[in-house]
Parts: structure tokens; C-alpha cells; sequence
């Protein structure tokens, strides 16, 4: 089956040649694109500062180009959550890097706020369209391991994301700063769409039958059933809040980060960006189990987060780096078990229909708090306002914690 005949929703052509690759090569070609495409949308964290200089964009400025991402990206997965299951994993991979290779040249050319929102646009298109069948085409190839299944969703996804600012830092040292690393990534994309249109796709889920296919693609009301209905509210809020913290630290962060460890290097601060989130894909690998882990994983969020607020005032890089640390393995731990467990009760044939959800209400963590944040940071100071960010956020750790700890003891 072609990539075209997919996306037409047309039937297999009869002996087409194919690479017909094992399931660990679907595996790690469905999580490599989830990991390059998050790398490219996080890329630009530690340039944020290079941009505001170059641009003359205020802070405001640059919440709005990041929340600019996260709005596509949640439009794309309530609007396309569920078009993989249609026309097949493969197809909605292509696009997704097709989309994603056009949003970071848009991005690296871009000379203005509007066009640096743009381009961010573009990348979140791309992640919505690769969240939904991703998370799906691994469940399907771990059919009887699901925890497998998740663990590598979160691992690519918290992966990249984490990898997107170090990478970023790094590259952004070689002529161009702003520009060359899109460039590289942009050619990373073009390697990868070369096994997955060779690949032997395997049929859609749900194949549209009928003189008009595509009517299956318009937008659909969100269902949860009620099996799944407390433990798709509890991981759609731990997510919210898990990605409040995280676009903190990809947008507004390394300028914060940089005044508490004295330093103005791109790389460190891409770093220490992305230590959170890489602390977090790291905890995919962690073997934690017992009924008390998700509200233990959410206390261990909250103080470490209310510490990396203290970590200004105190003027302590170690107490920064050692809270970040932290702050990502509560983190991971915790929206491992609860992601696990809505995607364990929801059955196969909507799961990227569901999964795309939960990733609406999370992704919305990124959005509309920092949005909030960019505002206070204009009017109060970024210290101040990031301390009280921080604040926050331990607060509602801890409420989350609290409300997990009770529902294992009404579970008994």
C-alpha cells in the first residue's frame, strides 16, 4: 500500500514491493519519529534569549510564539486525533514530518513575532498529527505488554522534548545561530521519511467503507467510557500540570536559569532547560510499582518545583539542578502509572481517539499558565513572577496528590 492510496483510503495495491520491517524496527521507527519531532519543536528553547535580542520581542512576546505551538497542537488532536485510525499510522507519520520539515524552515528564516509563531504553528501541526498515531502503533506492536507500550510513548515523547534545548544549546554555537540548527533538523526529517515510505504499512484500524471516505475524518465529540472515566480526569490533570511546569522551563526558563547559575551560555542553559524533562524520560526506565507511587510521584513534584523557585532567591545552582532532577522523576513516575491506566481501559479501536485527548487537556498545561506567567513576567519582574509560578504549582501537586491518595484508599 502506498502513502497515497492511504491517504485516499483506497485498498492495498496488489504486489507492491515493500520493506516488510520487523516489530522492533516499527518500534523504534514510530518512537524515532515522536523523538525527532519534539526535538525540533523544543530547539528553539535556549534561543528564546537570541531571538527577544535580534527580534525585539518582549517576554510576553515569547510565550506567545510558544503558546502559538501548543494551540495548533491541541486544535490538531481534537480535530485529527482520531485519522490514523482511518487511514493508517504510517500515512499520519508522513504527514506529520512533512508538516514538521515546512515548520522549522518557516521558523529559521522567520524575521518577525508573527512568523516565529508561524513556524510554531507548523511544529505543533506536526506533533499533533505524529501524538495520536504514535501512542497507538506501539500499543498495537506490545499487544499483550501495554506498560511496554506507554513506557515508550512517554519515553520518546518526555525524550525529545528534553533533548530539543541541549541539542538546540549546542548547535545554535555553530554560524547561524538561530538558523542552523532548523537547517540540521530539517535533514534529519528528510532521512527519516525515506524508511517510512518504504515500509510496508499494515491496514488501518477502522478502513472507511463507502462512496464518501473521508466523511470518517471530520471532527468528533470526545467520549470517555465510564470505566475509564476517573482515570482519564486524574491523567489528563497530572498531565495538565506536568506540562505547566515543563513550558516554564522551555519558554521563559533559560533566561531565569541564567541568572541563577551567573552564566549566559546557550548550551548550559539549554541543558538545564531540559534537565526536568530528561529526568523524567530517564524514570520511564525506573521499575516503581506499589498503590501509593502516583500520589508519593506527585509530592516529590511539588516540593521539588516549589525549590527550584527557592533556588533563585538562594542564589544555589546545586539546589537548581538537584530540584530539577527531582521535580522530573515525580514527574515521570507519576504520569506513567496514570497514563497507563486510562490507555489499559479504553479499548483498542479508539485509543488514539482517547489518547489524543488526554494529550488536548495536557498539552493545554503548556498554553494558558504560561501565557499567565509571560503576562506577570511583564508586569512584575521574571523573578518574582516565576517564584510565585512555582508556587502554584506545588500547590496543585499537592492537591493532586491528595486526591490520588484517596481514591487508592476508596480502591482499598
Amino acid at each position: 500500500m502506498t502513502v497515497f492510496s492511504e491517504l485516499r483510503m483506497r485498498q492495498a495495491t496488489a504486489g507492491r514491493w515493500g520493506w516488510d520491517a520487523s516489530t522492533t524496527a516499527r518500534l523504534g521507527l514510530a518512537g524515532a519519529v515522536m523523538f525527532t519531532l519534539l526535538v525540533g519543536a523544543n530547539l528553539a528553547s535556549p534561543l528564546y534569549p537570541l531571538l527577544q535580542a535580534e527580534l525585539g520581542i518582549t517576554s510576553l512576546g515569547v510565550t506567545i510564539a510558544f503558546a502559538s505551538y501548543v494551540l495548533a497542537l491541541v486544535a490538531v488532536l481534537m480535530l485529527a486525533g482520531h485519522w490514523s485510525d482511518h487511514i493508517g499510522r504510517r500515512a499520519a507519520l508522513v504527514l506529520a514530518v512533512l508538516v514538521g520539515l515546512m515548520g522549522g524552515l518557516v521558523f529559521a528564516n522567520a524575521d518577525n513575532l508573527l512568523m516565529l509563531s508561524a513556524g510554531r504553528m507548523l511544529q505543533g501541526v506536526a506533533v499533533g498529527l505524529a501524538t495520536g498515531a504514535s501512542s497507538a502503533a506501539l500499543r498495537e506492536l506490545l499487544p499483550s505488554r501495554p506498560e511496554w507500550a506507554s513506557r515508550f510513548t512517554l519515553l520518546s515523547s518526555s525524550g525529545g522534548v528534553a533533548a530539543g534545548p541541549a541539542i538546540g544549546g549546542l548547535l545554535s554555537l555553530l554560524p547561524g545561530a538561530t538558523s542552523t540548527p532548523f537547517f540540521i533538523h530539517a535533514a534529519v526529517l528528510l532521512l527519516l521519511l525515506v524508511p517510512l515510505w518504504l515500509l510496508k504499512a499494515r491496514p488501518a484500524i477502522r478502513p472507511a467503507e463507502g462512496p464518501r471516505p473521508y466523511t470518517v475524518l471530520a471532527p468528533r465529540r470526545p467520549s470517555v467510557s465510564r470505566e475509564a472515566r476517573g482515570a482519564f480526569w486524574l491523567a489528563s490533570s497530572v498531565g495538565f500540570l506536568s506540562f505547566a511546569v515543563f513550558g516554564f522551563c522551555l519558554s521563559l526558563a533559560p533566561g531565569y536559569f541564567a541568572v541563577v547559575v551567573h552564566a549566559d551560555s546557550r548550551p548550559m542553559t539549554g541543558l538545564l532547560a531540559g534537565l526536568t524533562l530528561g529526568a523524567s524520560a530517564l524514570s520511564q526506565l525506573l521499575k516503581v510499582r506499589g498503590r501509593f507511587a502516583v500520589p508519593a510521584g506527585l509530592a516529590v513534584l511539588g516540593v521539588s518545583i516549589v525549590l527550584v523557585g527557592a533556588a533563585a532567591s538562594l542564589s544555589s545552582p546545586v539546589l537548581l539542578v538537584a530540584a530539577s532532577l527531582s521535580a522530573g522523576v515525580g514527574q515521570g513516575i507519576a504520569f506513567r502509572l496514570v497514563f497507563n491506566d486510562v490507555a489499559s481501559k479504553v479499548e483498542a479501536s479508539r485509543h488514539a481517539q482517547i489518547i489524543s485527548t488526554v494529550y488536548v487537556l495536557t498539552y493545554l498545561g503548556s498554553a494558558v499558565p504560561v501565557i499567565g506567567l509571560g503576562l506577570a513576567a511583564s508586569a512584575i519582574g521574571l523573578g518574582a513572577a516565576a517564584s510565585y509560578f512555582t508556587v502554584v504549582c506545588g500547590l496543585a501537586a499537592a492537591v493532586l496528590a491528595v486526591i490520588s491518595f484517596r481514591r487508592v484508599l476508596r480502591k482499598g
